[in-house]
C-alpha cells in the first residue's frame, strides 16, 4: 500500500510540474475605451457586413493572443482589432466575450473555423479599396485601417504592404490611440 501511496504521489508531483510548465503568464490587458462608435450611419457598409467584419476581428485577435500565449505584441495587435471590431459593430457577441476574457486575465480559446490571417488580410484589403473608392471621411478612415491590418496580418501581401504604405508616406501613421483610446469631444 505504500509503495502504491509513494507512486501516486510522484505522478501527481510530475502532473503538477507539466502543469505549470504549460500554464500562461499573467499578462497585462488594457481594456479599449469605447464610449460610443467612430463610425455612423454614414459608412458604406451595411450593419450585418460591419458585425460580420467585428467578428472576425475579434476571432482572429483571440486566436492569436491564445496561440502566442499573450505576448506582448499580440497583446498590442489584439486591443487595435477589437477596438475596431467594437466601433464597427458595439454589441459584436465576439468582441465583448474577448475583451472581457482577457480584462479578467483569461487566454481565449483558439476558435475554429472563419477564415485564416491570410485569407482574412486579402478581404480587408478588397474591402478597404472599395471604401476608398465609395469616399467620404468615415469610409477613407476605414480604408486606411483595414489596408494597414491587411498588410500586418499578411506581409507577404505586396499589393497591400504597397498600398499602406503610400497612405503612411501620403497621411502619415494611423493614429490607433483616437480607436482604442478616443477622446471625450466636448460639446459647444
Amino acid at each position: 500500500m505504500k509503495g502504491i501511496w509513494q507512486a501516486a504521489t510522484a505522478l501527481s508531483l510530475c502532473m503538477a510540474c507539466a502543469t505549470a510548465d504549460e500554464a500562461p503568464k499573467t499578462f497585462k490587458w488594457q481594456t479599449p475605451v469605447i464610449a460610443r462608435s467612430m463610425f455612423t450611419q454614414d459608412l458604406g457598409m451595411l450593419d450585418s457586413e460591419r458585425d460580420e467584419y467585428a467578428t472576425n476581428l475579434a476571432q482572429l485577435a483571440a486566436n492569436r493572443v491564445a496561440v502566442e500565449k499573450a505576448a506582448p505584441a499580440s497583446l498590442t495587435e489584439a486591443r487595435r482589432m477589437l477596438a475596431l471590431a467594437l466601433h464597427l459593430s458595439p454589441r459584436n457577441k465576439r468582441a465583448l466575450v474577448t475583451g472581457f476574457q482577457l480584462a479578467k486575465g483569461v487566454l481565449p480559446e483558439p476558435v475554429d473555423g472563419g477564415y485564416s490571417p491570410q485569407a482574412f488580410a486579402r478581404l480587408l484589403f478588397s474591402r478597404g479599396q472599395l471604401l476608398e473608392k465609395q469616399g467620404g471621411g468615415e469610409n477613407e478612415k476605414l480604408a486606411r485601417m483595414f489596408i494597414q491590418l491587411s498588410a500586418t496580418m499578411d506581409p507577404r501581401n505586396e499589393d497591400a504592404v504597397y498600398a499602406s504604405e503610400v497612405h503612411r508616406l501620403d497621411h502619415g501613421e494611423i493614429d490607433w490611440s483616437a480607436v482604442t483610446d478616443p477622446k471625450e469631444e466636448k460639446e459647444p
